[in-house]
């Protein structure tokens, strides 16, 4: 069923460790999937009928690769939105409650709203480069603290 040209389709998708709750905007249509392969494959087929203007998903640490990643590869338009601006519509239109659906139809209605631009996947060698790089800033930050917990731990318990 092609509804695009009835209406402009923008879904809204809510990144957790096991699912992804997902929100198709303005049909009103809700439904979750387990964030794994199976599952982002049965979204993306359920997606596609529905040739959405845009599929927006907050980035979440990394969760959110996957489903992009499928949705590149199933020419899907999508833009992995800064959290901090979804958060900050969610202030400007007055929505305190926090539920999973809530969240997908939030970010659903950001997406109409604000219209952002789509993103681009770099090539998968900047992708892991740049997760090097994330981690590598990681474990010198862990090193950092554990420095500074040494210079107040008792002498006794330092090891050397």
């Amino acid at each position: 069923m092609d509804t695009s040209t009835i209406q402009n389709i923008n879904i809204g998708v809510d990144t957790g460790k096991s699912q992804l709750d997902i929100y198709i905007r303005p049909l009103d249509i809700f439904f979750s999937v387990s964030n794994d392969e199976k599952g982002i494959k049965d979204a993306i087929k359920t997606i596609k009928k529905y040739s959405p203007q845009r599929v927006v998903i907050e980035a979440t640490g990394r969760l959110e690769m996957p489903f992009i990643i499928a949705c590149a590869d199933a020419n899907i338009p999508y833009v992995i939105a800064n959290p901090v601006h979804v958060k900050r519509f969610a202030g400007a239109i007055g929505q305190r409650a926090k539920t999973d659906k809530l969240d997908a139809r939030l970010i659903a209605h950001y997406a109409e709203a604000i219209k952002p631009a789509l993103t681009q996947l770099k090539p998968e060698s900047m992708r892991l480069m740049a997760d090097l790089v994330i981690r590598r800033n990681q474990l010198l930050s862990m090193q950092t603290m554990e420095k500074n917990r040494l210079q107040i731990l008792p002498k006794h318990l330092a090891m050397t």
